[in-house]
């Protein structure tokens, strides 16, 4: 008798913490579309900054406002978290501050940037 109850309240409890998994699963698929939607736009912002910077009509000031403050700061504030967040398995945050680097060190010195 003790055998059965004891086998009884396993199966409850394995079958009870098997079913939280899908509600933490459910939160976070309820979570992705708005953070598909940030990565989205900050994903069109940042184009626009690349756009702007290999635009030949786009003023120095502007190209340095966007190279040292603009575009960092997007980068770091909403791209960067967004991806994170809806592909851990393929970027890590040193990676993508890599890539960052690699891209305004490029614009830096192809237009001889330099940020306070």
């Amino acid at each position: 008798m003790n055998s059965k109850l004891v086998i009884t309240l396993s199966l409850i409890f394995v079958v009870t913490a098997c079913s939280k998994t899908p509600d933490q699963n459910t939160y976070k698929q309820t979570d992705r579309p708005t953070v598909t939607a940030q990565f989205e736009q900050s994903d069109e912002m940042i184009s626009k900054y690349l756009d702007q910077l290999d635009d030949p009509n786009t003023t120095l000031d502007d190209k340095k406002r966007i190279v040292c403050v603009d575009y960092p700061k997007e980068y770091k504030s909403n791209y960067m978290p967004s991806l994170l967040k809806l592909n851990p398995e393929n970027y890590t945050e040193a990676k993508l501050l890599s890539d960052l680097d690699i891209a305004l060190s490029y614009y830096k010195e192809k237009e001889n940037i330099q940020c306070p």
